[in-house]
């Protein structure tokens, strides 16, 4: 469902933030739960490069292509939207710089460091998301 009018990207970007940072919480989640076995190497999704550039090339208000003919009226908005929802985050390998013996390469310092790091961050777009609709909730009932 498309908000653009109501909110621009930024329900969408606090969507797709959310969905990404629970798919890098079960990551890091699983490098905790690795950190005995043999060889394994750790990973991260990093994808807030990703989401940064995806929001700074579809600008609001911005044609996402020509129409077809001078008559036609053009599409707004769609650019950035559709943008951000194809972000799907590049999965990293992130060894600890001096593995065990056993060639496993996790840190758990480190993996509950970033564990916390992101639930943070989820927890911080979960509730300025909440925001967003308590305001659009406000202004369908009216100020009091």
């Amino acid at each position: 469902m498309q908000v653009d009018g109501i909110f621009s990207n930024t329900v969408e970007l606090l969507g797709k933030s959310i969905d990404l940072r629970a798919k890098n919480q079960n990551l890091i989640a699983s490098n905790v739960a690795n950190a005995e076995t043999p060889g394994f190497v750790p990973k991260a999704l990093d994808f807030e490069q990703e989401l940064q550039g995806a929001l700074k090339s579809g600008k609001p208000g911005q044609r996402s292509s020509s129409p077809s003919h001078v008559r036609h009226i053009p599409i707004r908005g769609a650019g950035a939207g559709s943008a951000i929802q194809s972000v799907s985050g590049k999965v990293i390998e992130t060894p600890a710089k001096t593995p065990g013996m056993d060639g496993n390469a996790v840190e758990l310092e480190n993996e509950m460091s970033r564990m916390a790091e992101n639930q943070v961050m989820f927890n911080a777009s979960v509730q300025m998301l909440n925001k967003k609709f308590e305001g659009l909730r406000t202004a369908i009932k009216g100020a009091l």
